[in-house]
């Protein structure tokens, strides 16, 4: 099976992609546990879904790198199918706890931590964005501009999240919550079915 030119990892590598995909993996760590960590204090779906969402991202923009520093030791087109996979997966469990947490009228505490690092994300991501849009402009680096519009997403889905977040903390509606929660949800099943295609080589 042929791979995609876009996913082929080029020598020499600009130092600057190396340096955008490496500020990506040390913030995605940081915002996956952070996150998670967040979801389990305050029993909100939300975060989960944010957070489980950025470990697999990590997992993704991990082997980007590895790819890119030792080209040909690792497959980027089986890792995003895998992606994909773990992603309709996220997908499923997020909809069944926001679901269950609706009915059995669950009550997330307000996550002055939540609200902290989707706000963060927002931000960084937003940065990141910008930052990888501009060198694939000039590199020509098909993959990195895939790679930007994930960023972008990522910060879409943090003010999903942050939303959901403060409504509850400042109006304290428990449903909004899950509500957010399910509002990713497209997110999530668009990212994997273009993993699964094959179509994004990089992530947030």
């Amino acid at each position: 099976m042929s791979v995609p030119e876009s996913c082929v990892a080029r020598p020499n590598v600009p130092r600057s992609v190396l340096w955008l995909q490496g500020i990506t993996v040390v913030w995605m760590l940081a915002e996956a546990g952070i996150s998670l960590y967040a979801s389990v204090e305050a029993r909100s779906p939300v975060l989960l879904a944010f957070g489980a969402d950025s470990g697999i991202e990590l997992l993704s923009a991990s082997i980007v790198l590895l790819a890119a520093i030792w080209p040909g030791h690792l497959s980027e087109r089986r890792a995003s199918r895998w992606a994909g996979y773990l992603l309709f997966l996220l997908a499923a469990v997020i909809a069944t706890t926001s679901i269950l947490s609706i009915v059995k009228r669950i009550q997330p505490k307000t996550s002055c931590v939540g609200i902290g690092i989707t706000v963060a994300a927002l931000l960084i991501m937003s940065l990141l964005a910008l930052g990888k849009r501009r060198i694939a402009r000039t590199t020509h680096n098909r993959a990195l501009a895939a790679d930007a519009v994930e960023s972008a997403t990522c910060a879409y889905m943090a003010a999903i999240a942050l939303a959901g977040l403060a409504i509850n903390a400042i109006f304290r509606m428990p449903w909004i919550d899950s509500a957010a929660a399910l509002a990713i949800l497209p997110l999530l099943v668009i990212e994997g079915r273009r993993s699964m295609r094959g179509e994004s080589c990089a992530t947030c």
